[in-house]
């Protein structure tokens, strides 16, 4: 048994047997005063019998005389007495303990690395606060051990995705060693592959800040003219493929954000929809009013969808499924964790028709 047992055990017993002790000195004083005053003719404190003439009468004795000085209990008396009160402390410190136990192995377990320790069924039957600090802390463990997780995946979808443009990097080199006459090439080469991963380092940077909850001071915009100026660069961008860009705004609203961080979010997901658009296709982006001073931002493509097991794992990092594309898959992770830091979210889901719809929803106001 621990400390704690017996420190529980001591105090409940102690108290216990203090009360037992006060308890029977309190009734052997007033019992002796009682004799006292019955001996002694005078009347008693409590009730006094009168009779009719208004003198006092003592009853009459019936079993004799009252006894006198200070008799102890019978030894089996106080030998159960004590047995039941240890008894009692000890099962009261032992229920009270046992948790207690557990949930310090539990603790140093996790504290040496072991998050799959889970003692809420451990807890059996019991309905009270060391039974939710247990449940409790199988939540904080699962939690931890889905950002363990989530941290080591990331690290090696990094390591993943740097490995290849540093390869890159690397034979771009050595070909210009070799053929110096292909030197404004190489140079072509080794300027891309720079440009690709200084993109990705800055995409991860705005992720770890996002993830961190460090998030830039926010200020009201015009979300009008922020999707003006994104539609306006899509267009440009998708005259080349033939792709048309709709743009449907009726309300004028204004929202709560970091511009930077609110536009890198609606850029991501438009520039997906005009990515896997098919020659000739049709981008749809409309803003419209909801419920609750809230707006919702609409985007449909026209092309291929995303098979539905994998509708929410898109926006999970570095996660690009059978898509092609030069991206690295950190774009929609990025717009919702966005969309989250301003009491927002984002969704994604099949067209009937063909292709994907993407919803944002955010707080706003009307201008």
């Amino acid at each position: 048994m621990g400390r704690l047992f017996w420190k529980f055990f001591l105090f409940v017993w102690l108290a216990q047997l203090a009360g037992a002790l006060g308890s029977g000195l309190f009734f052997w004083f007033e019992r002796e005063r009682l004799n006292t005053h019955i001996a002694a003719g005078q009347p008693p404190l409590f009730r006094p019998p009168f009779v009719a003439d208004g003198r006092y009468r003592p009853p009459p004795p019936a079993h004799g005389p009252p006894p006198h000085g200070f008799r102890l209990p019978p030894i089996p008396v106080l030998l159960g007495g004590l047995l039941a009160s240890l008894m009692c402390a000890g099962g009261l410190a032992w229920y009270i303990a046992k948790p207690i136990r557990q949930l310090r192995g539990a603790f140093v377990a996790a504290a040496g690395g072991d998050l799959e320790v889970r003692i809420g069924e451990r807890m059996g039957k019991r309905r009270d606060e060391l039974s939710d600090l247990g449940h409790d802390f199988d939540r904080m463990s699962s939690h931890l051990c889905a950002l363990m997780d989530g941290q080591r995946r990331l690290l090696h979808d990094v390591s993943h995705e740097l490995r290849s443009p540093l390869a890159r990097l690397h034979a771009a080199i050595g070909l210009a060693r070799q053929q110096p006459a292909r030197l404004e090439d190489t140079l072509q080469r080794i300027e891309r592959e720079g440009e690709r991963m200084n993109r990705l380092v800055g995409e991860l940077l705005t992720l770890s800040r996002l993830e961190a909850g460090v998030v830039a001071p926010l200020e009201l915009l015009d979300l009008d003219e922020l999707i003006g100026d994104l539609v306006e660069d899509a267009r440009f961008e998708a005259a080349s493929r033939g792709v048309t860009v709709n743009y449907e705004n009726h309300p004028n609203f204004q929202v709560r954000a970091n511009g930077e961080l609110l536009h890198r979010a609606v850029e991501n997901v438009l520039r997906n929809a005009l990515r896997f658009s098919p020659l000739g296709g049709v981008v749809t982006l409309v803003v419209a009013s909801l419920p609750g001073n809230r707006c919702r931002i609409t985007i449909e493509d026209q092309g291929p969808g995303v098979p539905s097991a994998d509708l929410e794992n898109i926006f999970t990092p570095f996660f690009r499924g059978v898509s092609e594309g030069d991206g690295y898959g950190l774009g929609l992770a990025i717009a919702r964790r966005v969309l989250t830091s301003i009491n927002g979210n984002v969704v994604a889901e099949n067209r009937p028709e063909g292709g994907l719809r993407v919803v944002l929803e955010m707080p706003a106001e009307l201008a």
